[in-house]
């Protein structure tokens, strides 16, 4: 067996690992919006997935499904189905097996899930008034965080 040198010693250390910088970044973000989401009655996954329904309105895909869904926010049907159950029983978002193919299900959101909507800009902008982050900063990481997704194979 080798002897470790000082720079493999380094590659070993916990706040040298880009895997643990990004956990702790996604748990750090998702920890500040959780008032914002508390006050919609939204966990963070659900609120992704409210995101895409809202770009949606304004510009849908040629079919907004649920596996449309899943590709889009990188989740799979096993954990988009509860989500998509909850919103339903919430009453923001509406599912329609599809007559062609039942195994594909439709997708759009309710009267409640537009509203809600125009519920979450002004939390939104609170909650960036009330942390310190700087807006350039976090811009910044859009490209780099987008181009490390590619690279790693997601779509």
């Amino acid at each position: 067996m080798s002897p470790v040198d000082d720079n493999d010693a380094a590659q070993l250390l916990l706040d040298n690992q880009l895997c643990f910088k990004l956990y702790a970044a996604s748990r750090a973000v998702t920890r500040a919006y959780r008032p914002m989401l508390d006050e919609l009655g939204l966990t963070y996954p659900q609120y992704l997935a409210m995101l895409v329904l809202w770009e949606w309105q304004a510009a849908p895909p040629p079919q907004p499904t649920v596996k449309a869904l899943g590709e889009r926010l990188l989740l799979d049907s096993g954990t988009l189905t509860p989500l998509l159950k909850r919103l339903q029983q919430l009453g923001l978002v509406l599912r329609q097996r599809s007559p062609r193919d039942e195994r594909e299900v439709h997708l759009r959101l309710s009267q409640a899930g537009m509203d809600l909507r125009e519920r979450v800009l002004p939390l939104k902008r609170r909650l960036l008034c009330e942390s310190a982050i700087d807006l350039g900063e976090l811009e910044g990481l859009r490209q780099p965080l987008g181009s490390l997704l590619k690279l790693l194979g997601a779509p």
